[in-house]
């Protein structure tokens, strides 16, 4: 492919995912060329998939301006707005959930403008006990024998002053809330591990992802994905790690 064909292709997936071809002043065609020509229009994932890793790294950067614009886009790739708040959440465990405190709200204006109301919260009805069960079962389908190593040991004196309420929260509470499936929830631990520069945490979900119905090739783009929204350093590292966690 030339250029110009790469250059043609970029412009039409701009206008379709939203709405126009308009590019940042200044970037020339290094938006239409190789991210809305190049890497949006790469085999190996779905569209809607490709929106949701770039809303996680977006997100959990933050970057609102372009979060605002992809979350908008998000909605028109036929994202639920139970499905966006579930990334935002998500994305708000691993960045810190003071982030939550804009992206949310910055969510709840793309709704508005849509006419779609918020979406209430999921009930909060499960005992601690209950939480620790359920994301300890999680944990231990996602990552096998890797749940209880690294700083995931429970003999670890120091990770285990926080690691319990990991468990409880994050894999006992966030990744049972509705919105997103087991899939999708890989996705956005990918997607934001990667934005958020931890490769070592990419390459453990990485291949958990596997066991929730991910492709290799599908994780791999999923990181890729990132790139034009977060850097590409981040993700090469990220690529880099998967490979020898692969291999």
């Amino acid at each position: 492919m030339t250029r110009r064909e790469l250059r043609t292709q970029g412009e039409a997936t701009l206008k379709a995912l939203f709405g126009s071809d308009e590019q940042a002043r200044g970037l020339a065609h290094l938006l239409t060329e190789p991210v809305y020509g190049g890497v949006w229009n790469r085999p190996g994932l779905g569209r809607a998939d490709r929106m949701l890793c770039t809303i996680a790294a977006l997100a959990t950067v933050p970057r609102l301006t372009a979060l605002r614009r992809h979350l908008a886009a998000g909605l028109d790739l036929g994202l639920a707005p139970e499905a966006i708040r579930e990334i935002l959440v998500q994305a708000a465990l691993y960045a810190g959930f003071s982030v939550a405190e804009d992206t949310l709200a910055l969510a709840a204006d793309v709704f508005a403008e849509r006419g779609l109301p918020f979406p209430p919260d999921p009930p909060e009805d499960v005992s601690l006990e209950e939480l620790v069960r359920r994301g300890t079962e999680l944990m231990g389908a996602l990552h096998g024998e890797r749940a209880r190593l690294g700083y995931a040991a429970p003999d670890d004196p120091f990770t285990s002053a926080l690691y319990p309420t990991a468990i409880q929260y994050g894999y006992g509470e966030i990744w049972f809330r509705p919105g997103l499936d087991r899939r999708q929830r890989a996705l956005v631990a990918v997607a934001a591990f990667t934005a958020l520069r931890l490769p070592e945490q990419v390459a453990k979900f990485g291949r958990s992802a596997l066991n929730v119905g991910l492709s290799r090739e599908e994780v791999v783009e999923a990181i890729v994905q990132t790139a034009p929204a977060t850097g590409f350093p981040p993700a090469l590292n990220a690529l880099g790690a998967l490979s020898a966690a692969f291999r």
